[in-house]
């Protein structure tokens, strides 16, 4: 089964419903810090306006837990939504419901319509037919556009394409797809997995998969102590997955049996405290204080690193090097950044922080393509099938 895309379809003068992702940062004021994924979609928009199609938009924002909240409206989305697509955007006061129907109604094509977040209803993550059935009463075409939240089963991702008859993806769910096939069913190698963050039991599936598939794999951040201990390093009060010290030793030599190369940090920057203003210093792994923690990548082992990097054809990068957020605990994070962004690798980077981390370097031009979906992403190395993709799939 295959998943058919908006341009597959006959949508001329339909209503479609478009499932995107517009949860985007806020600042204190309510004000859009990022609009990226807003800009995502508008490829999916524009084409659907050009083909005269009646668009209705719907989304999340934030974790209201089925209770409207005024921080957490759209307004400030619709705002945004309609200086880039140079029209106005109605604003619906619920998602579902006779008023919004009759706003619908009363569409004429070229006309975009932003409905209010549908997690205002406890329906929507809760994957609720009677919700999904409300929703759909809205449209005749169904197209997921939110790659980001399609390994959620909420009920505007699953449940909702059991009561269309047509059924399909958004070019932004379509360029997501392609770009991860490139990287992991057929890539050009060598194939580098760069996986950094805190803890190994939150990518721990997603090494396991992707050992069978790559050349070499380079762990940083703070899971990179868990396997640091595996070995025998004492790493001093550096965040450590103790339950997962065997598992740590199953994946390394799951490695060494696929001859996939395993890069570890050689040297660290430890401080004696989780602390922008704490003391810091550059020590070897061996050499850790044992009162002491790492929070970044040293020197060496971004040159080490560096030099995995340069036979790379394919990388795929997922998890900051250290805590990047302090500006004494980046330098690892933005100097691989760097590395990756100058590489004549296919690099994609996998969202979460690390695209926080890329947009804070400058690079954001350099990389090949930043993923939307930081746990869609993780899913996906995961080698787990997606809810959203496999309801469209069972449309197909």
């Amino acid at each position: 089964m295959s998943i058919k895309y908006i341009n597959d379809l006959d949508i001329s003068g339909k209503r479609l419903f478009i499932r995107v992702d517009f949860n985007v940062p806020l600042d204190e004021m309510g004000n859009i810090t990022d609009d990226t994924r807003i800009r995502g979609v508008l490829p999916t928009i524009d084409h659907a306006l050009d083909e005269g199609a009646k668009v209705i938009l719907a989304s999340h924002m934030g974790r209201p837990k089925g209770k409207v909240d005024k921080k957490l409206s759209l307004e400030p989305v619709a705002r945004r939504l309609g200086r880039l697509l140079k029209k106005d955007v109605v604003m619906t006061k619920d998602c579902i419901g006779d008023e919004v129907e009759k706003i619908i109604d009363d569409m004429n094509s070229n006309y975009v319509v932003l409905l209010e977040n549908l997690r205002f209803h406890i329906g929507e993550e809760e994957n609720d037919e009677n919700f999904a059935k409300e929703l759909a009463r809205l449209a005749d075409v169904y197209i997921n556009d939110a790659f980001a939240i399609s390994h959620r089963s909420h009920a505007s991702v699953v449940a909702v394409t059991r009561f269309f008859d047509v059924c399909g993806a958004g070019f932004l769910m379509k360029k997501e797809l392609n770009y991860f096939a490139r990287a992991m069913e057929n890539p050009a190698r060598p194939l580098v997995a760069i996986i950094g963050g805190a803890k190994v039991s939150n990518k721990l599936s997603a090494l396991e998969n992707v050992i069978k598939k790559v050349d070499k794999i380079i762990v940083g951040g703070a899971m990179a102590f868990t396997f640091l201990k595996a070995l025998g390093y004492d790493v001093g009060k550096s965040l450590v997955e103790d339950t997962l010290i065997d598992t740590a030793h199953k994946i390394l030599e799951s490695a060494k049996e696929r001859n996939v190369k395993f890069y570890l940090p050689v040297d660290c920057v430890v401080a004696d405290k989780f602390d922008s203003e704490a003391e810091t210093k550059i020590t070897t792994v061996q050499e850790i204080p044992k009162d002491w923690m790492a929070l970044d990548i040293g020197p060496a082992t971004t040159t080490l690193f560096a030099q995995a990097l340069q036979d790379a054809k394919t990388i795929i990068w997922n998890g900051p090097m250290g805590v990047f957020e302090m500006d004494a605990f980046s330098r690892g994070t933005f100097a691989m950044v760097s590395h990756v962004a100058n590489s004549y690798a296919l690099t994609i980077v996998g969202g979460g922080d690390t695209d926080v981390a890329v947009n804070e370097a400058g690079e954001l031009s350099k990389m090949s393509y930043i993923s939307t979906g930081g746990g869609a992403f993780i899913d996906l190395l995961e080698g787990r099938p997606l809810p959203g993709i496999e309801a469209l799939k069972n449309k197909g």
